[in-house]
């Protein structure tokens, strides 16, 4: 802590602040990234072996493989948050969870596992889009200026 603040904090207050960081529990921050990079990296393994599936039995080509791709790892998400297997996943992985396309998928389904007591309509549909309504909002802004820079980038020749 800064010393313009401790001099603000009476003589207890900055005792209780030096015993509480005393016993405050370091976070493994370095392992914790470890963890989250291999379970998101495997996650985006089995997505690119559903997607290689699609391409092989199903005559799609590298373009059109990545919607049903992407469609399966909801699902699968969807069942595995269903049956309170993904929040185990989260909890060991964290933020590996979360970035991938299941993370998505997990938020909808948790919002209406949540919900379902208060009905269809305002229950599940009222609140299912809670979270994934700004993962949508921010896809969708992203999206709209990567695609004006590389608009602008093309059309001026790559200034």
């Amino acid at each position: 802590m800064s010393n313009k603040k401790n001099k603000k904090l009476t003589l207890t207050q900055q005792e209780y602040q030096q015993i509480q960081q005393q016993r405050e529990i370091k976070k493994p921050v370095f392992k914790n990234c470890i963890k989250a990079f291999l379970v998101g990296g495997l996650i985006c393994l089995i997505g690119q072996l559903i997607q290689m599936f699609y391409i092989r039995y199903f005559n799609f080509t590298e373009q059109t493989a990545g919607n049903p791709t992407v469609g399966t790892l909801i699902f699968i998400s969807l069942l595995l948050t269903g049956f309170g297997v993904y929040d185990r996943i989260a909890q060991f992985a964290g933020a590996g969870t979360a970035v991938p396309v299941t993370g998505f998928g997990n938020s909808i389904i948790s919002s209406a596992i949540e919900y379902r007591s208060e009905g269809y309509i305002l229950g599940i549909g009222g609140n299912m889009f809670k979270l994934a309504g700004s993962v949508i909002l921010f896809g969708v802004f992203s999206a709209f200026v990567i695609a004006t820079l590389k608009t602008i980038w093309i059309i001026w020749g790559g200034l």
